[in-house]
């Protein structure tokens, strides 16, 4: 195991950062409001006492900015946990599907999946993730 550099990391976050900023911005740049109206329930507005356009509109422009926020921010941090471990471990992207991260350490390859957030994942979700663990 290599000792981490922490301006390696530091360096790695300044010129990446941007990435996701730049990707929150895209992903405004296509929202529509009849793509995000068609996947909203309305009668989850009349339960929440929302009546008025102005407050349905906020309200799903707040839940696709947070759900694409989300995802983004998980993404960048899947590629800063891969910078690090190519650092410490000489780790790469794997490229075995639905795996996110491969290295090898005393003679033993490790295949990772990276996740963000305390709540990553329902009881469906997990499964999936050990089939596709069996998989690989």
């Amino acid at each position: 195991m290599k000792q981490l550099n922490l301006k390696d990391i530091t360096k790695y976050v300044e010129d990446n950062i941007g990435v996701f900023h730049q990707k929150r911005i895209e992903r405004l740049d296509h929202l529509k409001l009849k793509t995000v109206l068609k996947k909203k329930n309305p009668y989850l507005f009349k339960a929440k006492h929302i009546l008025t356009a102005s407050e349905i509109v906020q309200g799903i422009a707040d839940a696709f900015i947070s759900s694409a926020e989300e995802t983004i921010f998980g993404d960048w941090l899947e590629g800063l946990a891969i910078f690090i471990n190519q650092r410490v471990y000489n780790g790469w992207k794997s490229g075995i599907p639905n795996i996110d991260l491969e290295f090898d350490k005393d003679n033993i390859r490790y295949i990772v999946n990276i996740k963000s957030g305390p709540n990553w994942g329902n009881s469906s979700q997990i499964s999936k993730m050990k089939s596709d663990f069996k998989t690989a």
